[in-house]
């Protein structure tokens, strides 16, 4: 099973017609996935409690929403694709809330990382001036070697070029599957 983490409050933007492109992809090359709209779930930001770490130092949050849940799936993986639309150059706060939550928790995990050793694709859309895929996605590959992940792909989406780029996000997802890292012409 594939993870598709997506963080857009707009089921019919961009971003969700990337997480929708993803799933195709791995439907199409045998695989199965499953999208997961964290902007439309309870995950709230860090508390960041005690002297600063609290119970996420042994992989654990006090806070009672979707976050435990991500990790088990994570954990459970094959491989997850983070989908996130780009606000002022970063991945959208929910995005965020789930990065910097899940990296406490699992960065320093006496039980090793729920993503330690998974490939994630990394997608950043962003719709209105395009700007900021860059530093988007530089943020989530430091996250990725924050938790020990592989980034594999990193798929920057604008609205210029969106047609092609939902097609990359496509064939990139089935190559997941296939095992494939390049694609062969």
């Amino acid at each position: 099973m594939y993870i598709i983490i997506t963080a857009s409050p707009n089921p019919n933007g961009l971003t969700a017609s990337c997480g929708r492109a993803a799933f195709e992809g791995i439907a199409g090359a045998g695989g199965q996935a499953e999208i997961i709209d964290i902007s439309a779930l309870k995950l709230a930001p860090c508390r960041i409690c005690g002297d600063g770490w609290g119970s996420c130092r042994d992989g654990q949050c006090v806070i009672d929403d979707i976050l435990a849940e991500l990790q088990t799936k994570t954990r459970d993986s094959e491989g997850v694709i983070l989908v996130t639309p780009v606000y002022w150059w970063q991945p959208s706060e929910r995005m965020k809330y789930f990065l910097d939550r899940f990296r406490r928790c699992e960065a320093f995990n006496q039980n090793g990382s729920a993503a330690l050793g998974k490939q994630i694709d990394l997608v950043a859309a962003a719709g209105g001036s395009g700007n900021g895929t860059a530093a988007c996605l530089a943020e989530m590959e430091a996250w990725c070697r924050h938790v020990g992940a592989i980034p594999k792909e990193r798929i920057s989406v604008t609205r210029f070029n969106s047609k092609m780029a939902l097609m990359l996000v496509k064939d990139t997802a089935a190559r997941f599957v296939k095992g494939d890292y390049f694609k062969r012409f």
